[in-house]
């Protein structure tokens, strides 16, 4: 550690850490606690949504889709509030109180689970679970009697040893399962999602721009700067993913939620008792109004809207005939509200742009800002499949993935025991969570990101580093063909229809190496491919389209799903071929998205006129 002194921007001299402002480890620690926090509610949202709340697949994909579309998309507000108002300091101390309620709030939210039913030709017959995961078992209950429910291949159900007042077999679409849940707990928990997108709309593009603030333009230790900011969000990510779901599992959804906002309280009291250092920064315009007591109440006022669109989402993605609308039209208006905005104001953007550069821009600058709208289109398809981490690749862990690990550690044949005390086993068995799974994608986003850097360094020196079409290529191929390992690994699935963990560690890790070769090479292409005074829209545009991304990650998720009660699987066989039925159609998605992009790189290279 250096103690070599600077001038920050009050004139006083400061010890530097590891050569930079030591400001940058107050905003490290800050957004790892917050991402900690995040992503550990993330690990286990969408199993929350179908286990307590016996969401249906259906319901659950979309509701975190929504959730997840609105939380890139606030970020446009919360920054416009704090550049033209509030300044950024305020919006952060703002946010990660919202933050550190809304998961306090979600650990309170679920009271006793949901009550599964069904209802067949009409008539509703409650549904008792007996057992846990694998070992579940789902009755029937009649005039006090149980009947064992059995799903079969075909997606019909029998009932076993039923009387005559109960169906003994009843082919599929004819019966609906579903859960008799608290009004009040439904209510909380979208109150609770809506702080926290509410909150992170302020932090997340605000604790960002005051770590620009700490550096001139010219400064080359900025780069350096955004890369240990980077890996603090990872490191949150991966403690938080790790440890979220072990608590959900030991001691309840409740706990896990609690342990994420515990994080996030930290967050905020690191940001909150900072004292004189961050006085210099992130300080309201000088000429900014004071808008306290309309900040105040917009503030509060935009959690009953956040609800209302969640619960709006709620309502469309119960409808079934929405994902089997044909035609673009009958498609656009089966969305919910939020997905018709989106989609609108998107598409004006990503046409209008174009069009209108087209005749008010030179010609350089128009081609310049054609390539930033095509390769914006780009990012919408990848992360649109990146993001089934949250939703379906995790069902898909829960229900069709043999989640053990074996760790042999010694060579002898038998155990050994340790003072008596307890007992190390010839070989260890870990059975991971299936929120756990998460963990893949942090882990080798910091394991290979220097690699990365390497690569690209050496190419460029030597005059064959690819194109930012090119890198765009490599991660819509990379992406899509994580898919198709799950499409190859599942014909070796055991008995239960379970696929050996390694194949989803192997997907996980090309959706890596691709967001590797895609996401840091956006917005730096955006940003250079924009002219100076179209810049910040340019970069709305793109969280915009990060947003669509999710909320058609949403819709995808719901292709694949599947009949489930309490969260449970009626036929693991099904769930499998399901599964990997979308996972296909989406992996050669992504080949076809990325072949495209190859196709049109020497296009969009020249369109560039020397942008690297």
């Amino acid at each position: 550690m250096s103690n070599t002194d600077s001038i920050n921007q009050a004139g006083v001299p400061e010890k530097l850490w590891f050569g930079h402002p030591r400001l940058l480890a107050l905003l490290f620690s800050t957004e790892m606690w917050e991402r900690f926090g995040y992503y550990g509610m993330r690990a286990v949202l969408v199993l929350y949504l179908v286990q307590h709340f016996v969401f249906s697949d259906q319901v659950a994909n979309g509701l975190y889709g929504a959730f997840a579309s609105l939380v890139y998309l606030t970020p446009l507000i919360g920054g416009f509030i704090a550049d033209q108002y509030i300044g950024s300091k305020r919006a952060v101390k703002t946010g990660a109180v919202l933050m550190s309620i809304g998961y306090m709030m979600l650990a309170f939210t679920g009271g006793d689970a949901a009550k599964p039913y069904v209802v067949i030709e009409g008539h509703r017959y409650d549904v008792q679970m007996q057992g846990r995961g694998d070992d579940a078992v789902q009755y029937l209950i009649h005039n006090s009697a149980r009947y064992r429910i059995v799903g079969n291949e075909d997606k019909s159900i029998t009932i076993a040893n039923a009387g005559s007042f109960v169906p003994a077999h009843v082919s599929g679409g004819n019966y609906k399962f579903e859960g008799e849940r608290n009004p009040l707990n439904v209510m909380l928990l979208f109150v609770s999602l809506a702080l926290v997108i509410v909150g992170n709309g302020y932090f997340k593009p605000n604790i960002t721009t005051i770590l620009g603030t700490l550096y001139e333009r010219t400064d080359r230790r900025r780069d350096a700067a955004y890369t240990i900011f980077y890996m603090g969000i990872n490191l949150g990510s991966i403690i938080s993913q790790f440890l979220v779901p072990l608590i959900a599992i030991a001691w309840g959804y409740q706990w896990g939620f609690a342990f994420a906002g515990i994080g996030m309280c930290f967050a905020w009291a690191r940001f909150q008792f900072a004292g004189p250092r961050l006085e210099p920064y992130g300080n309201p315009p000088e000429d900014a109004k004071n808008i306290n007591l309309l900040f105040y109440a917009g503030t509060l006022a935009a959690v009953p809207v956040v609800w209302f669109l969640l619960n709006n989402a709620m309502i469309t993605a119960s409808i079934a005939h929405r994902v089997a609308a044909t035609g673009i039209i009958s498609f656009l208006l089966s969305q919910s509200i939020l997905g018709q905005v989106l989609f609108a104001a998107f598409f004006i953007a990503i046409i209008g742009l174009p069009i209108w550069a087209m005749f008010s821009l030179k010609p350089e600058d128009r081609d310049r800002m054609a390539v930033a709208c095509v390769l914006t289109c780009f990012s919408v398809v990848f992360f649109t499949l990146f993001e089934q981490a949250g939703s379906s690749l995790t069902l898909y862990a829960d229900r069709n993935t043999d989640l053990v690990l074996l760790a042999p550690l010694h060579i002898l044949a038998h155990d050994i025991s340790v003072f008596g005390w307890f007992t190390i086993p010839a070989v260890w068995a870990y059975s991971m969570p299936a929120g756990q799974v998460q963990i893949f994608n942090p882990f080798f986003i910091v394991a290979f990101a220097p690699l990365f850097t390497l690569a690209w360094n050496f190419l460029s020196k030597h005059g064959i580093e690819p194109s930012a079409p090119v890198k765009f290529a490599f991660g819509l191929i990379l992406v899509g063909l994580g898919f198709l390992v799950l499409v190859f690994g599942a014909k070796f699935h055991g008995s239960d229809f379970r696929v050996p963990l390694i194949w989803l560690v192997l997907a996980y890790w090309l959706h890596s190496l691709g967001e590797l070769c895609l996401s840091p090479v956006g917005l730096s292409a955006v940003s250079k491919l924009s002219i100076p005074k179209l810049v910040g829209m340019m970069f709305g545009v793109w969280l915009m389209a990060s947003a669509v991304a999710q909320y058609v990650g949403g819709i995808v998720a719901q292709l694949a799903s599947t009949e489930t009660i309490g969260g449970k699987v009626l036929n693991a066989q099904v769930s499998l071929e399901t599964y990997m039925g979308v996972f296909q159609t989406i992996g050669v998605a992504g080949l076809i998205a990325g072949a495209v992009a190859i196709v049109l790189s020497p296009i969009l290279k020249k369109g560039m006129h020397g942008i690297r």
